[in-house]
């Protein structure tokens, strides 16, 4: 025969408060009315934005770096990326014959990642 085991008391369980309770009080400290606005604007449609590397002689790369040290002279602080595009911008408003004229006086640079 197996011998019977006796029940261990437990220990009271401390009511726990209900989840609701405290969203109420929550939405009761909030204000009632909430600013109407009268006119929606439409939100504007996001831009895929696209990730890309590349490869670039180091005095160019320097030439970066000394651009944005230009920029924070004039209390304007600019991101890699903000100023690349400001110079895709800046050739785009360039004529045919001035864009050949500037891509011939850059270094030719092998395609692909540097071996280490």
């Amino acid at each position: 025969m197996a011998a019977r085991k006796t029940p261990t008391p437990t220990k009271p369980v401390a009511a726990k408060k209900p989840r609701i309770a405290a969203r109420k009080t929550v939405a009761a400290a909030t204000p009632a009315t909430k600013p109407v606005a009268s006119a929606k604007t439409p939100k504007p449609k996001k831009v895929k934005l696209i990730r890309d590397s590349f490869t670039m002689p180091s005095f160019d790369y320097d030439l970066i770096a000394a651009l944005k040290l230009k920029a924070l002279g004039s209390k304007t602080v600019l991101k890699k990326s903000e100023l690349l595009r400001a110079g895709l911008h800046a050739l785009a408003k360039l004529d045919t014959k001035q864009l050949v004229a500037l891509v011939a006086t850059l270094a030719i640079v092998k395609t692909g990642r540097p071996k280490k």
